[in-house]
């Protein structure tokens, strides 16, 4: 995460030279801009922050799924129905509170960067755009991870009902076997 924010801030501040003077307005000549170093900086706290909202987002996802999915097992005693209904709500409640999480993070960021860029709106959005960056790229290391982790855990699954109960390859009495 630190070594992509130091390249946003490379690349953005190396646009204008690491720039610290004003300059024109691309949507209003008339106007000045803040300078291209304090948009790479911005854009870099922006960064950060939609990352470490992701991993927040993340961990609290697991939270639920955990919960839930010992709600559901103990709900599917007592029927199907009764199971489908604690699982599909405790869905519904972890995307409403990580879509909530990150849109709560996105408006108090965008408040206090609007403090220091005032009207310049290029300024702004560009400053925002990492917000999303930080928090796409930390989702996508966490899928690889996950994948990984599934994996493995896939791969000791099948040597423990293999070499401990010394059942044949692909049987369908190994719970760890895909059919």
């Amino acid at each position: 995460m630190i070594a992509f924010a130091v390249l946003i801030f490379v690349f953005l501040g190396s646009v204008e030279g690491f720039s610290t003077s004003y300059q024109q307005c691309t949507y209003d000549t008339t106007k000045m801009c803040k300078p291209a170093l304090f948009t790479a900086v911005f854009s870099t706290v922006s960064f950060i922050l939609g990352a470490i909202t992701s991993i927040i987002s993340g961990f609290l996802g697991m939270k639920i799924a955990t919960y839930t999915n010992a709600r559901t097992t103990l709900e599917a005693r007592k029927g199907v129905g009764k199971a489908f209904i604690v699982a599909f709500c405790s869905g519904a409640v972890m995307g409403f509170l990580l879509a909530a999480n990150d849109l709560f993070v996105l408006y108090i960021t965008i408040n206090v960067f609007k403090i220091y860029y005032g009207d310049d709106w290029e300024g702004l959005f560009e400053a925002i755009t990492g917000y999303g960056l930080g928090g796409s790229s930390m989702t996508l290391f966490g899928r690889v991870g996950g994948g990984i982790y599934t994996k493995a855990a896939d791969v000791g699954a099948d040597l423990v009902g293999k070499v401990e109960r010394n059942i044949p390859e692909n049987d369908p009495r190994n719970p760890a076997v895909n059919i």
